[in-house]
């Protein structure tokens, strides 16, 4: 059923200003980390200071911006924008269609390879330039067949499709073979290399538990330059691979929350939230750590925080 719960209690309808909704929020839920904890501090907020009713939706970005555009209730929140990484998507529903909207708040991501420090300290690996030799090729060598390889990132994300392009504009490509498995598969695989101290390079980002987890080192990129920066998505071109060419690090990315614009008049006290909610990096982090290094299980991890940091929610709220 598709609808508030009735029977909420009168005390928290007092805490709250919010007048009930007639919509179940469903929240799409990617596959990454960090999406899938934001997801549930999103459902934690609803249900608990809002009073209502969320569920989560696993998919990718293209199929959550393709709901949140339908306005049905599909999928009604998209909880991790990358910016630029999803801009297509972003030009298409927001800018385009407009019928998709933007949190106001943000936090600050960063991307680009990385090896563990070892690697960077012992083999003087340091620029992503370094990882297009026959020295890289035979360090980065796990499955002992000749080419070395690299983890760009799993399949459907964004940046992974702008970090193969990246292997080939800086020569990578020709000494390591870009890998695309699901992040799970990729971390069990690093966490084995990191243990016997063996080689690994991959895509990373900030913010990520990898960086609390072991001593990494993101590799240096050339400065971000717009000019030598031509990422062309798969939905924008069947040709997006040969049309791409990119020859600089990333732009520091701006990472948001999107919302359909249909809640406005579904559920506009759950739109003006996520209008106004505003994370930053620093706690993304722990809340990932608190999942993924400790094992701890997002629900219970939101919940806490959000117990703990009620005046700032209550701010996303408009209650102070």
């Amino acid at each position: 059923m598709r609808r508030w719960m009735l029977g909420v209690a009168a005390a928290a309808l007092v805490a709250s200003p919010v007048a009930a909704q007639a919509e179940t929020i469903m929240i799409g839920e990617p596959s990454w980390p960090g999406a899938k904890i934001i997801a549930n501090l999103i459902k934690e907020v609803i249900t608990v200071k809002l009073g209502g009713e969320a569920d989560l939706v696993p998919g990718a970005n293209a199929v959550i911006f393709a709901a949140m555009d339908g306005g049905r209730g599909d999928i009604d929140v998209h909880p991790d924008v990358w910016l630029p990484n999803q801009k297509s998507l972003t030009d298409e529903y927001v800018d385009g269609k407009g019928t998709v909207a933007l949190s106001k708040g943000s936090y600050e991501g960063r991307t680009g390879f990385c090896v563990p420090t070892y690697i960077a300290e012992e083999h003087n690996i340091k620029s992503v330039f370094d990882l297009g030799t026959p020295m890289a090729e035979t360090l980065f060598d796990a499955d002992g067949d000749g080419k070395g390889e690299i983890w760009v990132g799993a399949s459907g994300w964004a940046s992974t499709n702008v970090h193969k392009v990246k292997a080939r504009d800086y020569g990578i490509d020709t000494f390591l073979e870009p890998g695309t498995e699901d992040e799970t598969v990729f971390y069990s695989k690093l966490q084995n290399a990191v243990a016997r101290k063996k080689g690994a390079v991959f895509y990373c980002y900030k913010p990520h538990y990898v960086h609390a987890l072991y001593d990494v080192t993101m590799l240096e990129e050339p400065p971000h330059d717009p000019a030598s920066y031509t990422i062309v998505q798969p939905n924008e071109d069947a040709d997006w691979f040969d049309k791409s060419k990119i020859t600089t690090g990333d732009a520091v990315k701006t990472v948001r929350i999107a919302h359909s614009r249909s809640l406005d008049s579904r559920a506009p006290a759950v739109a003006a939230f996520l209008t106004n909610i505003d994370l930053d990096s620093d706690t993304v982090s722990q809340m990932t750590y608190e999942v993924v290094v400790n094992g701890r299980e997002p629900s219970e991890v939101v919940k806490e925080w959000v117990a703990a940091n009620g005046t700032t929610v209550d701010g996303w709220l408009g209650i102070n």
